[in-house]
């Protein structure tokens, strides 16, 4: 069971959520409570795995109290403001609910919750498939990526875009490019400050730059010795 917690400042939104939660048979609410502050103390007491919170509530928003935590379980926002979508993803939100929330899409959400709870448990378990996509945010929802559709991924900033052999279109996704590095498998190397390469995707190469078909990507002075590596 998925032991969670739900916080809301309103009574009669805080029972419909409780209520919501109660459909799902894999969840179990421990507490209800109305503000961050008996949330922090219950999370002390208590082991939560998962977070049901709405953003603004007095005294600190919801989105203050995710970024409190040290120890974070995973949050599901459920309000009815839309305008701090992009906030709350960038937390790693597993989901971002619009008040009032049909019952089908609490449980969409929901059942992404238990995915990413199960996968926690297989990798504590060392039983982790080896896994050939990831998913990340793009917009208000939880995009899959095939690893081999990855061509090459460009770091702008605060942002990242992955441009993928099946789309023109690239994927812009708010993380950086060390955030998903570390989740991208072997075949993947940083040849630029701003650019990780799929090597497999790679047709040609020179002495400062390699093509992912016509697509030029430098290759800077300190990551020379991947170019080395990829030719021997």
């Amino acid at each position: 069971m998925i032991k969670c917690l739900a916080i809301d400042d309103e009574s009669l939104a805080l029972q419909l959520l409780a209520d919501n939660i109660s459909r799902i048979p894999f969840l179990e609410l421990v507490a209800s409570c109305d503000d961050a502050f008996v949330a922090n103390k219950i999370m002390q007491e208590q082991s939560i795995d998962l977070i049901f919170i709405d953003i603004q509530m007095p005294g600190i928003t919801g989105l203050q109290f995710i970024q409190s935590l040290v120890k974070k379980p995973m949050v599901i926002i459920v309000t009815a403001y839309k305008q701090y979508a992009l906030d709350g993803f960038a937390l790693d939100v597993v989901d971002y609910l619009m008040k009032p929330v049909s019952l089908d899409r609490f449980m969409k959400a929901c059942n992404k919750a238990k995915d990413l709870y199960e996968l926690k448990l297989s990798a504590e378990r060392g039983t982790l498939p080896k896994q050939d996509y990831m998913f990340v945010n793009v917009g208000y929802s939880l995009m899959k990526i095939q690893f081999n559709d990855i061509t090459y991924i460009e770091g702008l900033k605060d942002y990242i875009q992955i441009h993928l052999s099946t789309s023109p279109k690239a994927a812009v996704v708010r993380m950086s490019l060390k955030g998903i590095e570390e989740e991208l498998p072997q075949n993947f190397e940083r040849i630029h400050k701003s650019f990780i390469v799929n090597t497999e995707k790679i047709t040609s190469i020179r002495k400062n730059a390699v093509f992912v078909d016509d697509k030029e990507l430098p290759v800077s002075e300190s990551y020379k010795d991947v170019i080395e590596k990829l030719i021997k």
